[in-house]
């Protein structure tokens, strides 16, 4: 969701601490001190693998008070009043092939500071969102304090990310997401690469990893709508019309920063109704659904939600929704079908609202609650991709060293 207003204070990002050597590989047992308590539903084909990454799970989920245990509360103060850190962005616009651009924004300073094989985190945030966004900072500071490398992906338009061609992007496009890996993946050849996403950022993400193959080591969706049919009946409910109202006006700001690209568009375009869109669903049937090519809103809808693709997941995945999320409801998540996966892991909370978890150490004006969450998972996967990758070169020079050994019989 995009912020309703900016009111943040700032801090700084502390010196990076190393990771210590990986202790343990992927295990399938989880200590007795470990299991998750009962505020939680944890599901999925992946949960005896999995949970023994987290550390925090067995303590109940305890909403901050006040701010935490009404949905609409938690979601707005998130959105205005978390702390915003100061972080320093050297920023990279990436050219598609398509003549679109998106904008990259890595770290200061850590191309030369981190080793080149430092695992690669790619963020994607949520509709209308960028670097500048909260939540967004807090999760690079959390994995850059681990030693991982941080890239926040700006969608086109996103974050004063440059348009260059008469298109955004959409729930179901993927083809960005593909560049920003492959090319993220050539500029760092023997670092792994996971991504994080929220919100419509985690539903691209997920149906990124349903239909491509395994370019990604791990990762986290968080606040992911899933169902797009069943978030846009929500989104138009009750008092979800005042985030329908904050993103149509984020959505329209951005259009027409880009207006001039548009105004020789013709067939289904329908430009003067974009530019006055009264809600999300109004812009994307005059302009985004058209841009890639569907015969409606509700043929976009329901042909870009994640839900379709999740079973299809092979690469380690977490998600984590709330109970009481007003924009990604609760009763679009595929429990059936993250069960049956055997790659996949959901943890629900009991409150939490839209990009809010306003609870844990950090609560109120600090990370989210999911933070640690999302941290732990994304090591534990790390140690054992660590271990994997040693014990594959270890292989390697086994056989490198037996080669050597016939070539010099022979000679």
């Amino acid at each position: 969701m995009a912020k309703l207003s900016v009111t943040s204070t700032s801090t700084r990002i502390s010196p990076i601490r190393r990771c210590r050597p990986p202790h343990s590989s992927l295990r399938t047992t989880m200590p007795d001190n470990h299991n998750p308590h009962p505020s939680f539903e944890i599901i999925g084909g992946a949960r005896d693998l999995f949970l023994p990454a987290f550390t925090s799970l067995h303590r109940p989920y305890t909403p901050f008070p006040v701010f935490g245990h009404n949905c609409h509360v938690e979601t707005i103060f998130a959105s205005r009043f978390r702390a915003t850190p100061d972080v320093r962005f050297k920023r990279e616009c990436l050219r598609t092939k398509d003549d679109g651009a998106v904008a990259l924004d890595w770290v200061s300073g850590d191309h030369q500071s981190l080793p080149p094989d430092s695992p690669v985190l790619i963020l994607l945030p949520g509709l209308t969102g960028g670097s500048e966004d909260s939540y967004v900072r807090h999760m690079l500071i959390r994995a850059r304090n681990k030693g991982w490398r941080v890239v926040v992906f700006n969608s086109r338009g996103c974050g004063n990310s440059p348009v260059t061609t008469p298109q955004f992007y959409s729930g179901s496009f993927i083809g960005d997401m593909r560049e920003v890996v492959e090319h993220v993946g050539t500029r760092y050849p023997n670092a792994n690469l996971y991504a994080v996403g929220w919100s419509l950022g985690a539903n691209i993400l997920v149906n990124y990893l349903g239909q491509e193959s395994q370019t990604i080591t791990g990762a986290v969706s968080l606040c992911n709508p899933f169902n797009l049919v069943i978030a846009d009946e929500d989104f138009r409910k009750g008092f979800n019309v005042v985030y329908d109202r904050a993103l149509t006006n984020a959505l329209r700001k951005i259009f027409k920063r880009h207006a001039s690209l548009f105004e020789d568009m013709g067939g289904e375009y329908n430009i003067p109704s974009v530019a006055n869109a009264k809600s999300v669903r109004e812009f994307d049937e005059g302009l985004t659904r058209v841009s890639f090519g569907f015969k409606s809103v509700d043929d976009y809808y329901s042909n870009s939600s994640s839900s379709d693709f999740i079973k299809h997941v092979r690469t380690p995945l977490l998600c984590i929704q709330a109970v009481n999320d007003p924009i990604a409801p609760a009763r679009g998540i595929p429990r059936e079908d993250i069960k049956e996966n055997p790659n996949c892991l959901l943890i629900v909370t009991p409150k939490g609202g839209h990009l809010g978890w306003v609870a844990g150490a950090e609560a109120p004006l600090g990370a989210p609650w999911t933070d640690t969450i999302v941290m732990d998972f994304l090591e534990y996967l790390r140690c054992g991709a660590c271990k994997s990758s040693a014990s594959h070169r270890g292989t390697e020079d086994v056989q490198q060293s037996t080669e050597a050994m016939h070539h010099h019989l022979e000679v």
